[in-house]
């Protein structure tokens, strides 16, 4: 695809919000400043569709339809804006309240031409209204719920400066502090001081904490003071007046509420609601530190907040009304309704889609939040159950049209698949199929909303409720599936045609299982998934638990042998429950790994039949692979290759004979299904599958993770990282025992210690959650502060003997609640958890850990554990508190104090639910940054460039501004804006990824870290060294407090902070961060590696600049050493240090000379001057691109072709099969993580 199709101009408006503006304000409020579904006009619009054609790989770029409107306000000037044709009015409502010039107007109505525009109306159908059209803003007298909502809007203005919501976490706020360390937008490098006077006035001190080897990891700083948080007091008071409701005489005259009013200077003023607005100007903050997230995200730290009387928190607190924020007519909204009818939107062209996509999640987003409220409410004890006469943990709530239920073994459903501890897992379970099939999206096929929230000890699934399943027995409603496991089942056609359309992406096996009149009935899916047709006529699946295989790893089945590989290890092992099922991702992997394996014997036969044939000459593997490929292709006519297509399947276990087809029956082994006898033969397949499966995981997932990040392509960093690690490769949480077993006999155990560790710490932490789980159960609601910090003492404090504080008022309560025998679930009378002891604790830990992941833990406290595997309290406390929702007070802790505990009541601020929910994809977008991704492995950087800001684009259209996948999208951005040399824009685009990643993900989550240093290395090549600086430190205390000094990242972390300080000529500050580097790069990668050669280089300029010649000359030769060995004495890089060797030899002569003369003449010596020269910043910052794997492209004309010929040159090459190794080390690699070795 030439460059002119691509869209050449640069930036057009479509990238208003990438480009730093005189207009901030308009870009702020363009982005929807509060809320997420509004994206003003980030909307690329086009007829065709974006999808990659199967024979040529690219990609239409979409262009862009928008178009601007003028909108006049009274009172102020006109302005234009840009719109969507997709957009609806109501949008533009938005837009207006949330700009500072019309921030003080809700109620209004915009008029074209004088005639009233719907809100709800879409632009596209308004008649007359196109590029340049005029909208008036005209004022409506209000109604009680406009001024409601006026006065809400007036709260929600004066509190967008206070991070009280997002420490308390409502209303989707969350932290960021990146503004701190680069004081204000890092765009308006105007106000900069210039390069050269910049030199001499930067402290380039770090704290002490900061230092390389300092065993300090205090946790205030995770929180910096910002001095704009002080909210703007303007209003002491403002709450509804004691003379409400208005009589009346007053009603007639037009009043609708009183308000009270008490402002700073203390004037008592009421004001009575009327048609006029008021006004409040505010502090201008970067749009994206106010911009809404989808998903909450909490802070497990926060300051002590003064608490402020606020009316409309407070009414908000105690109606049920959801916020002003769903216009909708009628008071709840149906969840189920909204959540099926976004998904049967049409889905048929680019527009259309995104449409449907931005619908299903906003709706996603906005269910997941009320889900998560409802679930609060129920265990908080606020919303009567629909059974209160059965007890606690059998009661079940509806809330706001949401189907609440605890997760607990009732009615002994899961009696025979492990009660308790499979009525906890089920949810999860249920949780993954949801999102399965969601996934697959097949038309006409319906899940239910679910949300699954752990609150207080208590499990919670919360559903969107079926039209009509209230009102019916559920066995008159299930018609496909069964509901007491496969003891009666039944089943039905539309439900095996719709299903059927799934079995092939879900791997499913078609199967037949025996009913309770021993027929034979056709199942898609497991038994447990049931059928039901709603009141609305549309076809429901539910409880999805067992959408996947079982693993018969942790599935002991009488008279049933695993594999010898898998039994070596100890497999199988004996589980909590019987609903231990593979991951999709293995599934996925296991599946492709069989193709290969199909493939190659395929290519094997037809080699072994042409050898047949030809009389001994062997054709070439390239050759045999083709001929496998067009005879997977073929129809089957010639019988040789049927024959061969059917050895190959039966030797992989394919289900078809001639063709690969891998599924998995997912009713294998579950108790009381049955199967007829005439598919014994078929069932004994299936079940050889499935032992492969397992053994899959053992004896090739496991060892692929741990070469991963033997090799650094994997690189966990903490608890979450790690666990994503684990599920990309399919290999479950309850493996992860076996995983570091499997490390402790890797022979190279030395370079996987940071591995180990995250592992170990990990697991503790998981065990200390399941115990945290039942011990919070029935604490009252008054000893909740108490019963957390008692447990974090137990946990973490070094003080042996914690003592809990049984609040005052027990004794009177506990009498009390005899009479209460039906409590709500979260207000138990338990003091049980008073008599924990530290050593009763860490027992249950070392037990838990053997019993649940088959690890055997040798502690007895903490401080033996913190010692035996290097790890640090502050990290434990993090692990835990993000585990299970504890929020604590942000001060500095004394875990190792033997006199007093380190935790008390007061240090307890919030317990947070923690919620796991689906999370729908942007398709379209995803596609186009996978391609911009594979454009730019190619070398072809514009068009790269291109197709990842028309991701970008699609990405705001569905998500909002604020998302996860904006910001991974944000971050390649701007790595190619500077490789591409636009310094300034790179700059802009990170600084948004950094904001983003901060808000979207958390503070100091490794994410966030990453995203610093990035932003450190725009700003050091802006020529803002001081700044990139402070991020730099800012990235290194993080990644202290998240995984301590220890660990491959930090090396990379200490040579960016050693060469800007060595370019600000702090030569001893920056030898200490270089010399760390240079340790722990030679701990980890090996001292042959040429990472180890590159830090001694570093190592050795900075000795140089010193004139200490003899320590430089030392790591060079270390260096120059590496280099022959590895790349040989031709490779540049071996000339080059050869050289670097000379001058330094050179200079140390000159310099011995000199002193030689002073010594023998004294003062009157005759000296040449040496040259001592500063480092140039170039020359810094080239260095700097070394160590984080930024490569420059001579990008002219000439080069680009060049590059493509070559490029091209390979492929072909790859494909005749001739080049298959040369690859790795010759061509350009731009990925984030480029290997230098």
């Amino acid at each position: 695809m030439g460059e002119k199709d691509l869209r050449s101009k640069g930036h057009s408006p479509l990238f208003f919000f990438l480009v730093p503006s005189e207009h901030s304000t308009e870009t702020a409020v363009m982005n929807g400043g509060g809320a997420p579904e509004h994206t003003g006009e980030l909307e690329p619009r086009q007829d065709g569709d974006a999808g990659d054609d199967s024979n040529e790989q690219e990609v239409i770029v979409i262009q862009d339809t928008g178009f601007n409107v003028k909108i006049q306000a009274p009172g102020t000037e006109p302005f234009d804006l840009q719109v969507s044709p997709q957009e609806m009015v109501q949008e533009i409502h938005q837009v207006l309240m949330d700009r500072e010039d019309t921030c003080h107007r809700t109620c209004f109505s915009l008029q074209l031409d004088g005639n009233v525009l719907d809100n709800f109306a879409e632009l596209k159908s308004i008649e007359g209204l196109q590029e340049g059209s005029q909208l008036k803003v005209v004022e409506e007298p209000y109604t009680v719920r406009e001024a409601r909502i006026h006065v809400r809007h007036i709260r929600d203005l004066l509190k967008s400066l206070d991070p009280s919501d997002a420490y308390n976490g409502v209303d989707c706020n969350s932290l960021s502090f990146l503004s701190i360390f680069t004081e204000g937008d890092l765009g308006d490098s105007g106000r900069r001081k210039k390069k050269g006077s910049e030199l001499e006035q930067i402290d380039c001190t770090p704290p002490e904490h900061i230092l390389p080897g300092s065993k300090e990891r205090p946790l205030m700083p995770l929180q910096p003071p910002n001095n704009d948080w002080k909210p703007m007091q303007c209003l002491k008071v403002l709450t509804m007046s004691g003379w409400n409701p208005p009589p009346g005489n007053r009603k007639m005259h037009g009043d609708l509420m009183y308000l009270y009013m008490v402002t700073v200077e203390e004037r008592h003023i009421s004001v009575t609601a009327s048609s006029r607005g008021f006004y409040l100007n505010q502090v201008q903050r970067h749009p994206f530190e106010r911009i809404a997230t989808p998903f909450q995200v909490y802070s497990w730290t926060a300051p002590q907040v003064d608490h402020a009387m606020d009316c409309v928190r407070a009414e908000d607190a105690y109606t049920s009304r959801l916020g002003y924020e769903e216009h909708i007519p009628g008071q709840t909204r149906d969840w189920n309704e909204e959540l099926q009818t976004t998904r049967e939107l049409a889905r048929k062209n680019l527009p259309e889609r995104l449409l449907r996509e931005r619908a299903i999640f906003k709706v996603h987003s906005d269910f997941a939040a009320a889900a998560t409220r409802g679930a609060m409410a129920v265990i908080d004890g606020n919303v009567m159950a629909i059974n209160p006469g059965e007890e606690t943990r059998m009661q079940m709530f509806i809330w706001n049209n949401i189907f609440f239920s605890l997760g607990f073994d009732v009615r002994d459903h899961y009696r025979e698949l492990g009660g308790d501890a499979a009525a906890h897992a089920a949810p999860t379970n249920d949780l993954n199929g949801v999102r399965a099939y969601g996934a697959v999206d097949v038309e006409g096929l319906y899940t239910l909303g679910t949300v699954v929230v752990d609150y207080r000890g208590y499990r919670v699934t919360a559903q969107s409720i079926i039209p009509g399943i209230l009102e019916r027995e559920q066995e008159q409603s299930v018609i496909y599936g069964s509901i007491d496991f496969g003891k009666t089942v039944v089943s039905h056609s539309k439900y095996l045609e719709l299903l059927d359309k799934t079995s092939r992406p879900l791997k499913v096996q078609r199967h037949d299982v025996l009913n309770e009149k021993d027929e034979a009935v056709q199942l898609c899916s497991s038994v447990e998934c049931k059928g039901i047709i709603g009141n609305d006529g549309r076809h429901y699946i539910l409880d999805l638990l067992r959408t996947f295989p079982p693993d018969l790893n942790f599935l002991p089945v009488e008279g049933e042998e695993l594999p010898p590989e898998t039994q070596k290890q100890g497999f199988p092992r004996l589980h909590r429950h019987r609903l231990a099922c593979l991951r999709q991702e293995l599934i996925e992997a296991f599946v492709e790994h069989r193709y290969l394996l199909f493939m190659k014997m395929a290519a094997l036969q037809l080699m072994q039949h042409k050898v047949d044939q030809t009389n001994g000459t062997i054709p070439g593997l390239a050759q045999a692979k083709e001929l496998a490929e067009s005879l997977v292709a073929e129809d089957g006519s010639d019988p040789k290759s049927r024959e061969v297509v059917l050895n190959a399947c039966k030797a992989v276990g394919s289900i078809s004979n001639t063709s690969f087809d891998i599924r998995f029956n997912p009713d294998l082994f579950s108790p009381g299904v049955r199967f007829p006898e005439e598919s014994t033969d078929d069932i004994q397949k299936q079940k050889q599958l499935l032992k492969d499966a397992a053994a899959f995981v053992v004896s090739c997932q496991v060892p692929s993770l741990v070469k991963d990040c033997l090799d650094h392509s994997a690189l966990p960093m903490d608890g979450a990282t790690l666990a994503e690690a684990l599920h990309q490769r399919g290999i479950n949480i309850r493996y992860l025992g076996t995983v570091l077993e499997f490390v402790e006999k890797t022979p190279a155990k030395a370079k996987l210690e940071h591995f180990y560790r995250i592992g170990i710490c990990e697991l503790i932490t998981r065990c200390a959650k399941h115990f945290f789980k039942t011990y919070l159960q029935g604490v009252e609601l008054s000893a909740l502060s108490a019963a957390v910090s008692h447990f974090l003492n137990c946990f973490l404090s070094s003080f042996p003997d914690a003592v809990a504080h049984l609040p005052p008022d027990e004794l009177v309560s506990r009498r009390k609640n005899r009479k209460r025998r039906n409590r709500v679930p979260g207000g138990g009378d338990n003091t049980a958890w008073a008599s924990l002891t530290p050593s009763e604790l860490w027992k249950s830990i070392a037990a838990e850990a053997q019993s649940y992941y088959h690890f055997t833990l040798q502690c007895e406290g903490v401080d033996q554990v913190v010692e035996k595997h290097g790890l640090q309290k502050i990290t434990l406390l993090r692990e835990i508190s993000i585990k299970t929702g504890i929020q604590i007070l942000i001060k500095e802790y004394n875990f190792d104090s033997r006199h007093k505990p380190a935790f008390t009541e007061e240090d307890i601020l919030n317990i947070f639910p923690v919620v796991k929910h689906v999370n729908p994809k942007a398709s379209d977008a995803f596609h186009f940054f996978q391609s911009g991704q594979a454009k730019v492995q190619q070398g072809f950087l514009k068009e790269g460039c291109e197709l990842i800001n028309e991701a970008l684009n699609l990405f705001n259209n569905v998500y909002g501004a604020m998302h996860v996948e904006i910001c991974a999208c944000l971050r390649l951005l701007a790595r190619l804006n500077y490789i591409m040399g636009d310094h300034q824009e790179a700059l802009s685009n990170q600084q948004k990824a950094v904001l983003m990643s901060e808000r979207a993900l958390g503070i100091e989550h490794p994410n966030t870290i990453q995203e610093y240093m990035h932003l450190a290395l725009y700003c050091f090549a802006n020529g803002q060294l001081s700044t990139a600086l402070k991020l730099l430190y800012r990235a290194r205390y993080l990644m202290l407090m998240v995984c301590g000094e220890d660990h491959p990242e930090m090396a990379l972390l200490d040579s960016n902070i050693g060469l800007v300080l060595h370019g600000v000529m702090e030569y001893e500050l920056s030898l200490r961060f270089l010399e760390n580097a240079l340790t722990i790069n030679t701990k980890y990668h090996g001292s042959r590696s040429l990472k180890v050669a590159l830090s001694n280089h570093l190592v050795a300029r900075v000795y140089e600049s010193k004139a200490e010649f003899r320590s430089a000359l030392q790591h060079e030769k270390e260096g120059y050493t590496i280099y022959k060995n590895q790349v040989g004495e031709a490779h540049e890089k071996t000339k080059e240090s050869s050289e670097y060797l000379k001058y330094l030899t050179q200079q140390a002569v000159a310099l011995q000379r000199t002193m030689n003369e002073i010594y023998k003449n004294g003062s009157n010596a005759s000296i040449t001057p040496l040259k001592f020269t500063a480092p140039s910043m170039a020359s810094v910052l080239e260095q700097l691109n070394i160590i984080n794997g930024i490569i420059f492209i001579p990008l002219s004309q000439k080069d680009l072709e060049t590059l493509k010929a070559e490029v091209q040159r390979r492929q072909q090459l790859q494909e005749s099969g001739k080049f298959e190794e040369q690859t790795a080390d010759g061509l350009l690699e731009l990925d984030d993580k480029i290997p230098i070795d």
